[in-house]
């Protein structure tokens, strides 16, 4: 009798199934076809993420109205139907984390707030979503969470002794996104002389990639108590100098216009190199041991440009000036 019972309810199981993932098949066309007249990218980013985990709820859901049918007594089923809600819940609160995550990090991206889609808040999001998740799960097996939030109350001092380091590098992290002094695509340098592009802010490290590609990762911590020079604030564009020496011999007036005039061909064939601010030539610092000292500032898009503007204009000023006759003298002294 019990065989004929759990028979009947396999085959309501696997019917159900069979209605279920032909029903999702032909939801899915269609919010496929939805997705490729919409302009937005967000419907096919939710279509893919629920695509794979929805297999899974159908089975769940056919599971579920399989034993609650069938005549099987409850003393047999009630902890499976108990098991059945506790997966589908967790399987979409892992997907509602994931999903939520994906969809702001879109956002961010594609918006212009100032807020920055970084590892830090990325798992603050997807534990707020697991913390529900937790909830409701504790509800259905009829735990109240009352004695639990005592507990964890009691035991809280204990557990910030234990977990000093990672909180104190936790609340670094908050503090150094709320700050913004640091943010993700920054070009800073540290006070050890590191630097490099910030890549990542998590919740218990920063990590920064220097310009030969390898990845400084620093402690929150340690970061939010450095000096630190940003290169990005409070814009991206930035001035360099370029030291230029000459004889005594050549006439400043003469040194100053080849400089502003090879810049200014430069600006339209060197990339990064700025026209506004407009470059300027400074007879600083003057007079040296052996020769007329010249300062030339130029601006850029960035820290980066620099290094192949400078190489470029060196080039092109050291060519003018051998064309003109100017010599760039080298150290000596008259007893």
């Amino acid at each position: 009798m019990h065989i004929e019972k759990v028979a009947v309810s396999i085959a309501v199981i696997i019917l159900v199934l069979a209605v279920l993932l032909i029903v999702r098949s032909f939801l899915f066309r269609i919010l496929h076809k939805w997705a490729e007249k919409t302009k937005t990218g967000f419907d096919n980013l939710i279509i893919n993420t629920i695509k794979s985990p929805s297999i899974f709820w159908c089975i769940g859901i056919a599971l579920y109205i399989g034993l609650e049918s069938s005549e099987i007594p409850l003393k047999y089923t009630f902890y499976i139907i108990k098991a059945i809600h506790i997966l589908i819940i967790l399987s979409i609160t892992v997907v509602a984390a994931n999903l939520v995550t994906r969809v702001f990090i879109r956002y961010i991206d594609r918006s212009s707030v100032s807020v920055q889609s970084t590892g830090l808040l990325n798992t603050i999001i997807k534990t707020a979503v697991y913390l529900i998740g937790f909830i409701i799960i504790l509800n259905i097996l009829g735990i109240s969470i009352a004695p639990l939030i005592t507990a964890l109350g009691i035991g809280g001092l204990a557990v910030a002794l234990a977990l000093k380091d990672t909180l104190e590098n936790l609340f670094a992290g908050i503090h150094i996104m709320a700050e913004k002094t640091v943010r993700v695509g920054d070009f800073i340098r540290l006070e050890t002389g590191q630097e490099g592009y910030v890549e990542d802010i998590s919740w218990r490290t920063t990590r920064i990639r220097m310009l030969p590609n390898n990845m400084i990762v620093i402690p929150n911590s340690k970061l939010a108590q450095s000096i630190v020079v940003n290169y990005f604030l409070p814009e991206k564009t930035m001035s360099f100098q370029i030291p230029i020496s000459v004889s005594y011999d050549s006439d400043p007036e003469l040194v100053e216009k080849i400089l502003i005039e090879e810049v200014k061909k430069a600006i339209k064939e060197v990339p990064g190199l700025l026209s506004e601010p407009s470059p300027v030539v400074r007879f600083i610092p003057g007079f040296g041991e052996s020769s007329l000292d010249f300062t030339l500032v130029c601006h850029v898009k960035e820290f980066v440009d620099q290094y192949p503007v400078q190489h470029e204009l060196r080039k092109r000023i050291f060519k003018r000036f051998q064309q003109e006759g100017i010599e760039i003298p080298f150290p000596q002294r008259v007893v």
